[in-house]
Order: C-alpha cells, then structure tokens, then sequence
C-alpha cells in the first residue's frame, strides 16, 4: 500500500492521506472544494461565526471535481480512471440538478458508477463532498 498526498489540492482536515493505492485501486478520501494553503472555500459566504449564509453549489461543484483531479494526478491516475463515486450533498432538493447538470459535463463520455447522498453536514462548511476510487493502469 502506498500513501498518495498532492501538493495542489487542499490539505486534509484530519489525521488521513489525500489517497491510498491498493494493488491497481486507488482509493481517495473525502475531498471537498476548499483551496490549497488556506480556508477559503469558494462559492461560499460566512458570518462572523462560521455559519454559511450563502453558497453557489456550481462554483463548490467546479472546485471539488478540480481537487479531486489533483489527487488523481499525483497519484499517476487520470479522470477516466475513476470508476466508482460516492456525493455527499447538504441539500439535495436544491443543489441536485445543478450538481446533475455539471457531472454530466465532467463525465459526458464513460462515467463512473455513482452514489448520492443527502446529508446533515459535512465537517467544514461545504455544502459538496466526493469519495472516490480509480483503477489504475500499471
């Protein structure tokens, strides 16, 4: 097994590597749409007490699937590797066709099998969090 970490996505917000290849597998943990070397999440507002007061769920989408891309990168894998998506959304009802609309931009050719899910939160204020894995070619 070997620990995959990029130095263009952002950092990890615990104790765990951007990616842990398996044999040809490549198993990513959560990514979200936060920039590298700051807090900053774009497309998102904040009060003076951390609480979202507004967000552009296709600005989030845009940067997650960059930060997913960089890890794949620094693994040696390639978008069209990827073949199994798990989405963690914070609002389904509202941000579902916008996020369905840009997945199909991103994966219009050969798209990975794909799960999504709404949830209550994630641990930053995101309102987008993927959970990848790829197959990588020797």
């Amino acid at each position: 097994m070997s620990v995959i970490n990029s130095d263009k996505a952002p950092e990890p917000v615990g104790l765990y590597p951007h990616a842990r290849r398996v044999g040809n597998l490549l198993f990513l943990s959560g990514v979200g749409p936060r920039e590298r070397g700051t807090k900053k999440i774009p497309g998102v507002e904040l009060d003076e007490n951390g609480n979202i007061t507004s967000y552009d769920i296709e600005i989030q989408c845009r940067s997650v699937f960059g930060n997913v891309r960089a890890i794949l990168e620094a693994s040696g894998a390639q978008w069209t590797d990827l073949v199994d998506v798990t989405v963690f959304l914070t609002n389904m009802k509202d941000d579902f066709p916008t996020y369905n609309r840009l997945w199909a931009e991103y994966f219009g050719e050969n798209p990975p099998c794909r799960t999504t899910l709404e949830i209550n939160c994630l641990p930053t204020p995101i309102a987008i969090e993927l959970k990848c894995i790829a197959h990588l070619k020797d």
